[in-house]
């Protein structure tokens, strides 16, 4: 973790919202989704599958498929390497690619379906590099092979030069963040970049991910549903739910006190953990304890908060409007109107 208490993020993300056409209408996939990111800081966004996660880090990217006819409002106020402050929303396409592999890198989900499978590694980070350092092609292939030793790939000199089926998973991994890495980005966005591997590798990644932000001081959007992860590497935690963020705190504040119940819900699922937070007794050990019900569809959602079907602290009040995200202390937000009896509660 390297939190840094600079005065200005370097991302700064207010309202952020985003919906999408449907033959049955404009669904509402994120709503209203604020946080900050200092330098070298890590924020963890986290959720279940559909909670809107990974349709937050490709908003700000501007990565969405025109397909989708998209519509994305809100601010993300971005810090670039000059100290200039733009707004990623806002800008045109071309500014957009300007930034995008330079000084905003992302990782995403899967490597396979990422990296071009008719062109050799070191083609694809020394095309990012030609673009925006404008080096080239010689300087360029040698820059990758650097990059591919940066991630401690063995042999790299022969595997700059072979195709993205030839390498394992772990690797294809380490590629990808080669690629993201490869022009130094002051923010790097990671889009659950280790679901996809055995547990060994994927400490193996998340070493190296946090040694390269320690020597490279950036900041990092991690994006998982991994919440062992989270308390090891992140600096803060965003818990989102049906598109909106429900509790957003320093990592060893949330851990230590949730003040959501679907934040307690998700503790309760960790093994470890689930006894300081509601698990259940069975023969003298805990029980982790699943959260009932399922997430409401986006095209019918319930009329108040959107964890309320779902919630074993629900009253009526819950169902009459969604509430709003509140401060709950220090740097804790919570949006939930019972979340003070629900905490003294716990206690």
């Amino acid at each position: 973790m390297n939190a840094n208490n600079s005065a200005v993020p370097r991302l700064e993300v207010r309202g952020l919202s985003t919906s999408f056409a449907t033959d049955a209408g404009r669904i509402q996939s994120v709503a209203d989704v604020s946080f900050s990111i200092h330098p070298g800081q890590t924020l963890a966004l986290v959720g279940e599958s559909g909670s809107g996660k990974s349709v937050t880090s490709l908003s700000l990217m501007g990565l969405h498929a025109k397909t989708s006819q998209a519509q994305v409002q809100g601010e993300a106020l971005f810090v670039k390497r000059d100290g200039q402050r733009v707004d990623l929303l806002k800008l045109p396409e071309a500014d957009k690619r300007a930034l995008r592999g330079n000084e905003l890198g992302m990782i995403f989900q899967e490597p396979m379906t990422s990296l071009n499978p008719v062109l050799t590694i070191g083609e694809q980070i020394a095309e990012s590099v030609r673009l925006h350092l404008g080096l080239d092609r010689k300087a360029a292939l040698a820059h990758a092979q650097r990059m591919l030793e940066l991630v401690e790939i063995p042999a790299a000199r022969q595997r700059v030069h072979e195709y993205p089926h030839q390498l394992s998973g772990g690797m294809r991994q380490r590629v990808m963040i080669a690629l993201a890495m490869a022009c130094n980005p002051t923010l790097l966005i990671a889009d659950e970049p280790t679901t996809a591997l055995d547990v060994t590798i994927q400490a193996q990644i998340l070493a190296l991910m946090g040694r390269l932000q320690k020597e490279t001081g950036m900041s990092m959007l991690f994006v998982t549903h991994n919440l062992g992860v989270v308390a090891q590497y992140a600096d803060a935690v965003a818990v989102m739910y049906a598109g909106r963020i429900v509790e957003s705190a320093p990592v060893h504040e949330l851990f230590a006190a949730p003040a959501h119940p679907y934040t307690r819900g998700l503790l309760a699922c960790l093994p470890g953990v689930a006894r300081q937070h509601g698990g259940a007794h069975a023969g003298g050990r805990r029980q982790l304890v699943a959260i009932p019900g399922q997430v409401s569809s986006p095209l019918a959602p319930p009329p108040g908060c959107a964890f309320a079907p779902r919630c074993q602290y629900a009253r009526a009040e819950c169902n009459a409007a969604m509430p709003s995200l509140d401060r709950a202390g220090g740097e804790r937000m919570v949006r939930c109107i019972g979340f003070t009896e629900i905490t003294k509660e716990a206690a």
